[in-house]
């Protein structure tokens, strides 16, 4: 859980928010798409916009923008809005973007190749240090020069260099044991593709991501807007 010790450096643009507020999930996904379009702002030499500008360009209210800022301080100014460059790094902060967090891949088939093929992560603080895969003829092989090393050696390379995040691109049948061993050795976040649904401690995040489930969500959309 994402601990709000943040301080409004500013003055809020609306009204003070209080640090002790448990953060909505929903708030917490919004987070990446603030970084996002804040992070196209400053490369674009804007550095002040107001919560109606910004509401604009993301299609979300500004009373609503307002509000997810104030959960961690505020962030703006009356009169002034905010200041582009220090919103997009206070979210930088927040989402822990400038720890440094170290990942690896389970799972070097395609889906996983192509994850670790992502060249942007690293843009965003995430740094991938090692690829797993239980198939003999896959270790060895090496992807943007990380060289896929077999699962037999995932406990001893997780401890030894603390991985922070572990993303699953297995079969639903080996996620179980896989994440209970990287939990056991110190993992403390697993990005899960998997069907499999994880029971694990509270302090251990987990994000399932189903494309599946998306796509169907998609197809009900589009069976809607044709009505």
């Amino acid at each position: 859980m994402i601990q709000c010790s943040y301080i409004c450096v500013f003055g809020e643009e609306d009204t003070v928010g209080n640090n002790e507020k448990k953060v909505p999930e929903v708030v917490i996904k919004r987070l990446p798409r603030y970084y996002r379009y804040l992070s196209d702002l400053s490369a674009q030499d804007v550095h002040r916009i107001s919560s109606g500008q910004l509401s604009e360009l993301m299609s979300v209210t500004a009373s609503q923008i307002r509000q997810d800022f104030n959960y961690f301080g505020g962030f703006g100014q009356q009169g002034y809005g905010y200041n582009v460059d220090y919103l997009r790094d206070e979210i930088a902060n927040i989402l822990g973007l400038s720890d440094g967090n170290t990942m690896i891949i389970v799972g070097a088939g395609n889906l996983g190749s192509a994850l670790a093929n992502h060249a942007s992560f690293e843009k965003r603080g995430f740094k991938l240090v090692g690829i797993f895969d239980s198939d003999e003829s896959k270790v060895g092989r090496e992807i943007r020069g990380i060289r896929i090393m077999h699962q037999a050696q995932l406990a001893e390379f997780v401890r030894e260099h603390r991985v922070d995040i572990a993303i699953l691109t297995i079969p639903s049948t080996a996620v179980h044991d896989t994440a209970q061993l990287l939990v056991k050795n110190g993992v403390k976040g697993l990005l899960n593709f998997s069907r499999a649904e994880l029971d694990l401690p509270k302090d251990v995040a987990v994000e399932h991501v189903h494309l599946s489930d998306s796509l169907m969500t998609l197809g009900y959309k589009i069976k809607e807007y044709q009505k």
